[in-house]
């Protein structure tokens, strides 16, 4: 059979797939490969636009592992098997009066691959969804599930809290959540100059702030949520439809159609876009604003860089794609997140902005990667994990502070490399 990701960036014909519904199924699964001397690796939904989860001999899907295992509301906490999605997650914690601190904006990743590859939303107060895990347990390349905590081989947390799948196969999580919260989210078709003027003082009133900004165009459109205790104010669920089917779907694939047959209308294609894509305002449980529905396909680079950085970056992004006379017709966005512990991630001891570059599916990304790129390197980027990027592993070494410890436990934790691929090979060096 032919495995596809969401985005068709990747594809392969795995040898042998399995979906283990125990996890003594996957302990099986994992000696059995190792056994044999091949390679396996773990997938979820597919939701990664690299090669992360692309296997070059078996294939273990988790889809099967779903569920809560234990549930502590007065602790607020959570253990959930792998293969539970963000959005089932989110559902099971807001009926308990919980929910998860920060999201990112597609929930229908599994929560083992949000983990796995760096989901991490947006606030400048907050961390990513990998920060909230407290203790996980994983089958090594040995066959055998380790558990780890706070108290149970601690050292390993900050590896795991991002491990791309090659330390073991993820099959539960233990986050820690806080109560349930609305957000009064305020959406806004605003001048681009003044946003980006603006940018520190943005994120520090702000709870929870982005911005999209569509190329060729002096417009941001800027989303900011802030944390509130109600009283509800949701739209409707004609308003829901038009925004999320009509709009997002049928109405963003039309104008790319469009922008695609004819080029010179993409500038005003984007004006068009920017103006419907703001919604006013409404007030709706956190988990229903931070995710969105994503039903265009499209490729997506994404760097993570110093908050500082971030204004002077785009600026010479908007200068370099008009030279280049490129006008992509999906919008860049733009967030923020809090400095977090994970080895591997792009928020490893600092505050982080992150600049996305992203194109719809039929069009060729790299000219536009190609124009992007370069700056964000320019600026101290890190690029994410899940997300398209042309870097290997001596350059991402230099890059990443906690590289070389991860490297020292993934020797430990699988030394005979069956989680290996194509992919990790490029990216951590063997």
């Amino acid at each position: 059979m032919t495995w596809r990701n969401w985005a068709r960036s990747q594809r392969a014909a795995p040898s042998w797939v399995h979906a283990p519904t125990t996890i003594d199924e996957v302990r099986r699964d994992v000696e059995h490969v190792r056994q044999q001397c091949r390679t396996i690796r773990p997938v979820g939904s597919s939701h990664s636009f690299s090669a992360a989860a692309r296997p070059d001999d078996v294939q273990l899907n988790v889809d099967a592992l779903r569920g809560v295992v234990a549930l502590d509301v007065p602790g607020r906490l959570v253990t959930v098997l792998a293969g539970t999605t963000v959005r089932e997650l989110s559902a099971l914690l807001a009926e308990q009066g919980l929910a998860l601190d920060n999201l990112g904006d597609i929930d229908r990743q599994t929560i083992a691959g949000a983990i796995s590859t760096g989901t991490h939303g947006t606030g400048i107060r907050h961390q990513s969804i990998g920060a909230s895990v407290v203790a996980a347990t994983l089958v090594t390349a040995e066959g055998r599930a380790l558990h780890v905590s706070e108290t149970e081989r601690p050292e390993l947390l900050p590896a795991i809290r991002l491990g791309l799948g090659v330390l073991g196969v993820l099959v539960d999580v233990t986050l820690r959540c806080v109560p349930a919260f609305a957000l009064e989210a305020i959406e806004a078709a605003v001048e681009l100059d003044a946003v980006l003027d603006d940018w520190q003082g943005l994120l520090r009133r702000t709870d929870h702030f982005e911005f999209f900004w569509f190329a060729g165009t002096s417009l941001a459109v800027t989303k900011s949520n802030t944390r509130v205790d109600g009283p509800l104010a949701p739209r409707s669920a004609i308003g829901r439809f038009i925004d999320e089917k009509v709009l997002t779907d049928v109405g963003h694939s039309a104008l790319l159609t469009l922008s695609a047959l004819v080029p010179a209308a993409s500038r005003a294609v984007n004006e068009v876009a920017a103006r419907g894509m703001a919604r006013g305002r409404f007030v709706e449980p956190s988990h229903r604003v931070f995710s969105a529905e994503r039903a265009v396909r499209f490729r997506e680079l994404e760097y993570g860089i110093p908050v500082a950085a971030m204004p002077e970056a785009l600026r010479e992004i908007d200068r370099a794609l008009r030279r280049a006379s490129l006008v992509p017709t999906f919008p860049f966005e733009v967030r923020a997140i809090g400095a977090d512990d994970a080895l591997l991630s792009t928020a490893n001891g600092r505050e982080t902005a992150y600049i996305a570059a992203h194109r719809w599916w039929r069009e060729d990304p790299r000219p536009l990667f190609d124009v992007v790129e370069p700056i964000l390197l320019a600026h101290d980027g890190r690029p994410h994990w899940g997300k398209l990027h042309s870097l290997r592993a001596p350059q991402l070494a230099e890059r990443f502070p906690g590289f070389a410890d991860f490297l020292a436990i993934r020797d430990e934790l699988d030394p005979e490399r069956i989680f290996a691929s194509a992919w990790t090979k490029r990216v951590l060096g063997a």
